[in-house]
């Protein structure tokens, strides 16, 4: 207990894919065993039909992100999966679809700001949401540098909340350098 999650990479990394046994790891109530079935699982087996699997184990922020890192940023239906799950109230499902977005090559510029509406509309005072938002309008702005024209009528059509504010002000400095 206790293992720290770059020791728990090191001894996952030396193991082969096991899909069936990272989701019964994943179902067990021990931290270190949900964040080991995050890289064991294979990302070609999760499918629409297994993302509420996925989403019952988010406990916290720290396997949120993890999820995202490890397994959801290398499906190839993030598209879907920011849909359904971005309109979640869980703002860490919601967080761990954003972030995953972040960093997968299939995530689409048009899908992204939908999702970005919709999170920030069932979150509208999540600063995990806001991060989530800015780290995948940041992505797809490095992917199309065409994005970062739409992002200010993105942000206008958000409704006035915390969230809206945090990220118009990160947005504001960070796309300078895309």
């Amino acid at each position: 207990y206790g293992v720290s999650i770059a020791t728990l990479r090191e001894i996952v990394a030396t193991e082969q894919p096991d899909h069936d046994f990272a989701k019964y790891l994943y179902q067990q109530q021990v931290r270190e065993l949900r964040l080991i079935a995050c890289h064991l699982a294979e990302p070609a087996k999760v499918d629409i039909h297994d993302f509420p699997f996925w989403a019952r184990g988010i406990r916290n922020a720290e396997l949120a992100e993890e999820l995202a890192f490890a397994l959801l940023s290398k499906i190839y239906d993030i598209n879907s999966l920011m849909g359904i799950w971005t309109t979640e109230s869980n703002e860490l499902i919601a967080y761990a679809a954003l972030m995953a977005a972040a960093r997968n090559k299939r995530t689409t510029s048009e899908v992204a700001f939908i999702a970005a509406e919709k999170s920030v509309r069932a979150n509208p005072t999540s600063r995990n949401i806001a991060h989530g938002i800015v780290a995948l309008l940041c992505y797809v702005a490095e992917n199309d540098k065409s994005v970062k024209v739409g992002i200010p009528t993105l942000l206008e059509s958000m409704p006035d909340c915390p969230v809206k504010e945090y990220v118009k002000e990160e947005l504001e400095w960070r796309l300078e350098s895309i």
